[in-house]
């Protein structure tokens, strides 16, 4: 998202009612943010367009699903076959992000395994992809402090 048009206050004020309420049509989100219902659409679209305001997709817990130990893979990769690698990371259902470093390791990949016996299997497989040399895998403990936007949004909105 590298090309995404900066928030305004407004924009940020429209994130928070959001992020508070993500159920809440665009009418509601207009009342409580004191626009007009046209200017709230406009802005939501725009948004949305832009991959500022990803899917409303309600985040799910992997534990729910079976899946309840957690764990950061780090890799490092043959030069040059970063898109290929990411590809075959994509395919892995238990992978459920990635991202490009910078440093000692090239990629950061966030798993989710039932188990331990689960989790080796999943390492194993991601160090089978071609374009991957080595890896190394950390198993989360305990989440100290969950995703979060809302303190930057009220800092943005204050702006």
């Amino acid at each position: 998202m590298p090309n995404a048009p900066r928030v305004d206050a407004t924009d940020a004020r429209i994130l928070l009612e959001l992020a508070q309420h993500p159920r809440a049509t665009a009418i509601a989100v207009a009342d409580q943010v004191g626009i007009a219902r046209n200017t709230a659409h406009t802005r939501l679209a725009r948004l949305e367009q832009s991959g500022t305001l990803r899917s409303s997709e309600q985040r799910v817990e992997p534990a729910a699903l079976g899946y309840p130990l957690t764990a950061f893979v780090t890799a490092r990769l043959t030069q040059r076959r970063l898109d290929e690698v990411a590809h075959a990371l994509e395919a892995v259902p238990e992978v459920l992000q990635v991202h490009g470093l910078s440093g000692d390791a090239d990629l950061l990949i966030h798993v989710v395994a039932t188990d331990a016996d689960d989790l080796y299997r999943i390492a194993g497989q991601i160090l089978a992809i071609p374009g991957i040399e080595r890896t190394s895998t950390a198993l989360v403990m305990r989440q100290l402090v969950d995703y979060r936007i809302t303190p930057l949004l009220h800092r943005a909105a204050h702006r």
